[in-house]
């Protein structure tokens, strides 16, 4: 439903946006390099490795940290030049599988922002990943009832904002994208007819 006369329709990302996500994802992969301990390989050229993986597996996998741990596996297998021992895999799982137990630190200024937001405006969450761990994270982080409704998606692009705005009959011109990434956040959304608002993170994902 469009928001009423006065009010705009605010989409907001939610990792990276809203609370910390990425940096538990770089401490797991730097963690990872270091058990990998590649003779050969440098820490680029590893990394390199598991963006592949990331990239050939994720339109079937999609998101989250359960995603990110069976990367983790996959890669570790091609790369491992010691012969695969079972603790050796469940180290490598743990370290992927710690970061869904990681507590949600909401980012500067975010309650207070969303909090004065959504007296104006309606709030709507827009999220990718995994819907149960994301749906956990929204529950824990303490805005929940600050948000009208919340659209877990596999991907962020053209497609997916132009759903929406048809779905729930919002006028693009009222309608704003608010994330970090200019990749899943901001381009598309423009593409698509919205307004966007950028709010840059250090560790965006790449």
């Amino acid at each position: 439903m469009a928001p009423a006369p006065g009010r705009r329709f605010l989409l907001f990302d939610a990792d990276d946006t809203l609370w910390e996500s990425n940096i538990y994802f770089e401490q797991a992969i730097e963690a990872f390099i270091d058990f990998l301990a590649h003779s050969s390989m440098s820490r680029d050229q590893v990394r390199a490795a598991l963006d592949e993986v990331e990239r050939i597996n994720v339109s079937v996998h999609g998101y989250g940290s359960a995603s990110f741990t069976r990367n983790l596996r996959e890669t570790y297998e091609r790369l491992a030049e010691r012969d695969l021992q079972p603790q050796d895999i469940d180290h490598v799982l743990q370290l992927g599988q710690r970061i869904a137990n990681q507590p949600v630190q909401l980012l500067p200024d975010v309650a207070q922002t969303v909090r004065l937001l959504a007296g104006r405006h309606d709030l709507m969450l827009l999220t990718k990943g995994h819907p149960e761990e994301q749906r956990l994270k929204i529950e824990r982080s303490g805005l929940e009832e600050f948000f009208s409704a919340t659209a877990f998606v596999h991907e962020k692009d053209e497609e997916t904002y132009r759903a929406i705005v048809q779905e729930r009959q919002l006028d693009p011109a009222r309608t704003w994208m608010i994330g970090n990434s200019p990749r899943s956040d901001i381009n598309p959304a423009l593409a698509a007819g919205l307004n966007a608002v950028f709010t840059p993170h250090e560790h965006t994902w790449r």
